[in-house]
């Protein structure tokens, strides 16, 4: 039989599975991340080389490599797929919810663990995250597993945790780079601070134990270091470690970075429905924390304050930045919940629950009155089934959750049952929200019409509109995207000098010039649309000029990346 804890986290991964595998595969990728990285993990399929990354036929020094590698693993095994592609980010997040609960449930109790994954894995962001072919999911596990692994170790001195830590962290490093150790630190470090100061004996590892940690670190994440710096040289590094991480942080990357409280809103958005019960189960975690017992609490609170300082003051500002603290938030929840469901006076609790239905019936009325007042009607009535199911699933759990709470006898079922009610939300996102907003994603539509008539020698170009990423995953081929600032980025040198050429442009630009070639739309979606240009080929002056040479076509690795 299974242990208490090992019940909360079978538990609290099944609660993470219901979340986020059903529909996983339902609909295409979204724009731009998703296809970014599915494309990275592809070509390394194509190219066969799993050292230096590749996008678009090009090296990709963004991101390091241990996403791809799952992704493309997988992919070699199941086909490359929308549903290939987002597994690894599920995964990650049903083994988060199982270790959130098995250290909760073995440092508290039982229930406390299956609340804390049950809140982590129903939380909007760990949903939408586990659903997405990108990252951070496994950067969230990889974080959350050295963090949890070196509490237990510090506190127990038990070594297999120690050295699990290190090789947590060095998972984490592969995956997304010096964040990840950046971040472990940031809360290892001041919670010893604060163990120390309550009066708790730390279980220092020996100098060789430190030894060996970072030597396996190291063993683990120097190989491919090595292996990029022989295969790219220098230059790899730079744009990794100076221009996407330290470059990241002192400076804002691709026009994303926001005011100093960027954060504020999206943690309310990232714990929803979940948000209400994080001031009371942080007021009641600063209580424990006094405690010399409040080991779990003080590391908590750390976890979910000191990063979030951290991200707040970056220049480079993303929501999914906060996924990392998510666990820290499940904890200090779930310990509260553990603890007022079994209290007699449960006033507090109830007028703070009373916030969840209020909320979405607020949200309700905000959307009609949005959609009116800025005649997004007929948008909204396309997505207005959808709505009203979430919205509806969302306001019956969380008045189910006040009912129980109403009562001592049901008090326990109550965050439970607002918990079902998020998994059904994210299931009809899933399975019928996703295909609604298929229309708002025009590229891979685009993509179908260049793939029933592409030819090996035809180039696809793309300008002045957002999805190139798309265009790359969906056609398999190299794309010519226009109008940057090297020369060969200029639209002549793609639609003049091969015998077809497929651009993909907004409709806006009506007179967008033919070079003298023949040019037809034969595809639009939404206000982009699709030319086929093809006849003689043009000269500089867009006149028409005699065929130049096969090798002169400056696309002409198109079919390079075809699908093998």
């Amino acid at each position: 039989m299974f242990s208490a804890s090992w019940r909360a986290a079978l538990t609290g991964a099944l609660v993470a599975a219901l979340a986020t595998v059903p529909g996983l595969g339902v609909g295409t990728l979204w724009d731009n991340s998703e296809t970014a990285y599915g494309e990275v993990a592809r070509e390394i399929l194509v190219t066969h080389d799993w050292v230096v990354m590749h996008h678009n036929g090009l090296p990709w020094y963004v991101q390091p490599p241990l996403y791809f590698w799952i992704a493309a693993l997988i992919a070699k095994i199941l086909g490359v797929s929308e549903f290939t592609l987002r597994l690894p980010s599920a995964l990650a997040t049903i083994a988060m919810a199982g270790a959130a609960g098995y250290v909760v449930a073995r440092v508290a109790t039982p229930r406390a663990g299956l609340l804390a994954a049950t809140v982590l894995s129903t939380s909007l962001m760990q949903a939408v995250v586990g659903r997405l072919a990108i990252m951070d999911a496994l950067l969230d596990l990889f974080v959350a597993l050295a963090i949890l692994c070196w509490f237990g170790a510090l506190r127990t001195g038990e070594r297999r945790l120690w050295y699990g830590g290190w090789i947590a962290l060095a998972l984490a490093t592969l995956d997304k780079g010096l964040v990840a150790p950046a971040v472990t630190f940031l809360v290892i470090a001041p919670w010893l601070v604060w163990e120390s100061r309550a009066g708790r004996r730390v279980a220092w590892p020996a100098p060789v134990a430190w030894l060996g940690g970072c030597a396996l670190f190291l063993l683990l994440v120097v190989p491919w270091a090595v292996a990029l710096l022989g295969a790219a040289g220098p230059i790899a590094f730079d744009r990794l470690v100076s221009h996407y991480t330290v470059g990241r942080y002192l400076g804002t990357i691709e026009n994303q970075n926001g005011p100093v409280w960027y954060y504020v809103p999206v943690l309310i958005l990232a714990v929803f429905p979940w948000f209400p019960f994080l001031v009371p189960a942080v007021l009641e975690g600063s209580r424990d924390a006094r405690e010399s017992s409040g080991s779990l609490a003080r590391l908590a609170l750390v976890w979910a304050v000191v990063p979030f300082i951290f991200f707040s003051l970056a220049q480079t500002k993303l929501p999914n930045y906060i996924a990392l603290e998510l666990s820290a938030f499940a904890i200090l929840i779930g310990v509260w919940f553990d603890r007022v469901v079994d209290r007699a006076d449960r006033r507090a609790a109830l007028a703070w629950a009373s916030i969840v239905p209020v909320t979405i019936v607020v949200l309700a009325f905000a959307l009609s009155v949005f959609s009116r007042d800025n005649r997004t009607s007929a948008a909204f009535e396309q997505l207005s089934g959808a709505l009203i199911a979430l919205g509806s699933a969302m306001f019956l759990g969380s008045c189910l959750c006040f009912a129980f709470l109403l009562k001592q006898s049901t008090a326990r079922l109550g965050p439970f049952a607002l918990g079902a009610a998020s998994v059904l939300v994210m299931a009809i996102i899933a399975v019928f929200g996703e295909p609604t907003v298929e229309h708002l994603k025009p590229i891979p539509h685009l993509a179908a019409v260049i793939n029933a008539q592409v030819q090996p020698s035809d180039v696809v170009a793309i300008q002045n509109v957002a999805g190139g990423n798309a265009l790359i995953f969906y056609t398999r081929r190299h794309v010519a995207v226009l109008g940057g600032p090297a020369p060969d980025d200029h639209p002549r040198h793609a639609l003049c000098y091969a015998p077809r050429a497929f651009l993909v442009i907004s409709r806006r630009w009506q007179h967008y010039p033919t070079y003298g070639r023949s040019r037809r739309e034969i595809g639009a979606s939404n206000d982009d649309v699709l030319y086929l240009y093809d006849g003689p080929e043009c000269g500089r002056d867009g006149s028409a000029a005699r065929p130049a040479p096969k090798q002169a076509w400056p696309f002409r690795a198109a079919g390079a990346l075809a699908a093998r």
